[in-house]
């Protein structure tokens, strides 16, 4: 008979920090994450108001004695319960700068994490909370949420299998519009804190959907990078952050990647493109279209893979990937909660104290974060040098 996370034959406890009055990745989290019957959210500290953090429990049905008005508060109080009642998981979906403080406390306690992109505010963070996840042992995992869609872990699998031959070149792309005027000067919650150096950090559109871009493009590829010059500008006036960016990147193998974000062309809602190159084929796959993926091989008719587990084309890591028969569009939502079902599977390992992967991981980890860490850091040096070649190879980095 099937129980619920197998032999645990339970669900695993959540707990939100961030993600009340007004928030959107808040809610995505908490969608995503029981989305499979996997995990109930128990508990949260929703916002560093307390009033709000109190008031937002209710949209969540989270209850009062478990609406806490701190991450710190949540931490100490869960820490108090018995073993068979505490949260085994905490999400952290607050603005950039506090990611490492809750991260950091939560780890330290013994607690498994789910963070969003970008990991922490600057690398040395990034840096300090990797030896903080090393001696812990506990489960993390970043939301670079992209990786889980099925046809990205298609186009994945087929780079590994040798399908595109040697990869050559990636074209990763992030386009929006939604910042085309400044948003954060009439105190747009979303706008305000992406904008702030002081809340997003060093970079403005290259951190909040550059990273992903990088990241998609490292993922898919595999290949590690080497070098990386890169061009940022701020063509919103009075924009204390770039709003718009473009990178070169050379791979170890000599592939020649970019990486170009944009929040300021009109029209553009949120999408992401990516092309991969390589000797024997080249794929292609947009994110707002993203039940399909177009192979391409000179002399031969285009293909279009769908999104269908049970279509022969389709690789294992991509049938699992789905939930839905074919023609059944399946998106962001499922796509987040790929990530968090590879992450349960590592935490049911952890509580019955078996083996369980953490760097070569399906999901997105704190070694993922570090590397999108550096990419800003690079990025933003690199600018500042009118686009001199820096290093882009870190310890931490994984195929």
């Amino acid at each position: 008979m099937d129980t619920t996370n197998g032999s645990l034959n339970r669900k695993l406890r959540m707990a939100l920090v961030g993600g009340g009055s007004g928030s959107f990745i808040g809610r995505v989290h908490a969608t995503a994450a029981v989305l499979d019957n996997r995990a109930a959210l128990v508990a949260g500290a929703l916002s560093s108001d307390p009033i709000r953090a109190k008031s937002s429990a209710a949209g969540y049905d989270i209850p009062q004695d478990r609406a806490y008005a701190s991450y710190q508060e949540l931490i100490d109080s869960e820490l108090a319960k018995p073993a068979t009642e505490r949260i085994d998981f905490l999400t952290i979906a607050t603005p950039n700068h506090m990611h490492f403080p809750v991260a950091k406390a939560a780890v330290e306690a013994g607690f498994n994490v789910v963070c969003d992109k970008p990991m922490t505010f600057d690398l040395a963070q990034a840096e300090e909370l990797q030896k903080l996840v090393e001696k812990s042992g506990v489960v993390f995992a970043v939301t670079h949420n992209y990786t889980g869609y099925p046809l990205v872990r298609q186009a994945r699998e087929m780079v590994q299998n040798g399908e595109l031959g040697e990869i050559q070149c990636i074209r990763s792309n992030y386009i929006q519009g939604w910042l085309r005027t400044r948003l954060e000067a009439s105190d747009q919650k979303q706008a305000a804190w992406r904008t702030d150096p002081t809340r997003s950090g060093a970079a403005g559109c290259f951190g909040d959907i550059g990273t992903h871009a990088y990241n998609l493009g490292r993922y898919i590829s595999g290949l590690l990078p080497r070098q990386i010059s890169c061009h940022l500008r701020t063509f919103e006036t009075g924009r204390a952050l770039d709003d718009y960016g473009h990178a070169v990147i050379q791979f170890e193998n000599g592939a020649l990647g970019t990486v170009t974000a944009s929040q300021v062309t009109h029209g553009r809602e949120n999408d992401v493109t990516i092309e991969v190159d390589g000797t024997k084929g080249a794929i292609q796959w947009r994110q707002e279209n993203p039940n399909e993926l177009i192979v391409r091989r000179n002399g031969s008719a285009h293909q279009i893979y769908t999104r269908d587990p049970n279509a022969p084309y389709l690789l294992p890591l991509a049938k699992s990937s789905c939930r839905l028969p074919s023609g059944h569009p399946e998106a962001f939502f499922e796509a987040f909660a790929n990530i968090y079902r590879a992450a349960f599977d590592a935490m049911i390992l952890r509580i019955e104290g078996k083996f369980f992967e953490t760097k070569n991981t399906i999901y997105p980890n704190v070694y993922d974060g570090v590397e999108g860490m550096y990419f800003i850091q690079q990025s933003v040096a690199s600018s500042r040098e009118n686009g001199a070649w820096l290093p882009l190879q870190h310890q931490a980095a994984r195929k």
